[in-house]
């Protein structure tokens, strides 16, 4: 009989230590599907009213309060930003991260401009996106961007992957020259999308660069370039999205008669900002396939003076 009670207890305890591990599984597996960090601070909370409540609005509040608490204050306010930002509380998003930047770490920095520059283009706060791009590019060619690293780890859609600082230098061209495409001002962005092009070349980047060109009356300029998108020279030429936009741009261009010479340029200039032309030059010098001392697209920037500024 005692055998008996002291195997069932022992059955009993296994039993009840197997649903706790259960228990366990399955609430690990929640987190994993759910993409929901573990435990029940209010940044967990705030994670859980936004990716399974769907409740954004429960999701920002949660937010503030992690932010407040001091609780993984650097995921919670890009978080945060990026949750106002998908319901149109976007002003609101660029003063909660310009206020509270400061008690998140150093490595939050970069990422934080990054947040920055998608809330001032989807407000169209053009300049300030303009002046906070240069000032990263600046970083970079005094070797102060990625902390110091080669490179970085960034995400996508979940995903992480490496990113070298020649990449984003290409990259952070591309948005400042659509920030100048916005405003209309299609020689900047074009000596902006050369650069660009230069440094780590692709389709996306390419038909911007035509449609500057086009913009300019430079029709020839522009199908020589629309042609390498069309034909699959550059990377990202098999996207479906590109090579469409290409072909429009081909028809467009087709669709123009050639203009008369245009009238002299002469007295633009990329930046008022000598140290910020020459330290992009560095780079360019340095990734960029050496053809002279001085690379053409510099001295197209130097040949012109005034009509861009910081």
């Amino acid at each position: 009989m005692e055998a008996a009670a002291a195997a069932a207890a022992a059955a009993g305890g296994s039993s009840r230590k197997c649903s706790a591990n259960g228990g366990k599984k399955e609430k690990d597996l929640f987190h994993v599907i759910h993409k929901v960090p573990a435990g029940d601070g209010p940044y967990v909370k705030a994670k859980h009213a936004q990716l399974v409540q769907k409740d954004p609005e429960a999701a920002i509040v949660w937010f503030w309060k992690a932010i407040n608490a001091g609780d993984k204050v650097d995921s919670a306010l890009k978080d945060m930003a990026v949750v106002m930002k998908q319901i149109d509380r976007t002003e609101e998003a660029i003063e909660a991260v310009k206020s509270f930047r400061g008690r998140c770490s150093r490595q939050a920095q970069e990422s934080l401009d990054n947040v920055l520059i998608d809330l001032y283009k989807k407000c169209g706060k053009v300049e300030e996106q303009i002046e906070l791009i240069k000032r990263k590019l600046r970083l970079i060619y005094q070797g102060e961007a990625f902390n110091g690293k080669p490179t970085k780890t960034a995400r996508s859609h979940g995903k992480k992957f490496q990113v070298s600082v020649k990449q984003e230098t290409s990259r952070l061209l591309g948005n400042l020259g659509w920030a100048y495409m916005q405003k209309q001002n299609f020689i900047a962005a074009e000596v902006v999308y050369q650069k660009a092009q230069m440094i780590d070349p692709d389709a996306n980047k390419a038909c911007n660069l035509a449609l500057c060109l086009i913009k300019q009356a430079r029709y020839d300029e522009a199908r020589s370039v629309l042609l390498d998108v069309s034909q699959g020279r550059l990377p990202g030429s098999g996207d479906v999205k590109s090579r469409s936009r290409a072909e429009e741009l081909l028809m467009e261009v087709k669709s123009r008669e050639t203009p008369d010479e245009l009238t002299d340029m002469l007295g633009f200039n990329l930046d008022e900002d000598d140290d910020f032309v020459k330290g992009l030059e560095k780079l360019m010098s340095e990734w960029a396939p050496s053809r002279s001392k001085r690379l053409p697209i510099f001295e197209e920037i130097s040949s012109f003076r005034d009509q861009l500024t910081c």
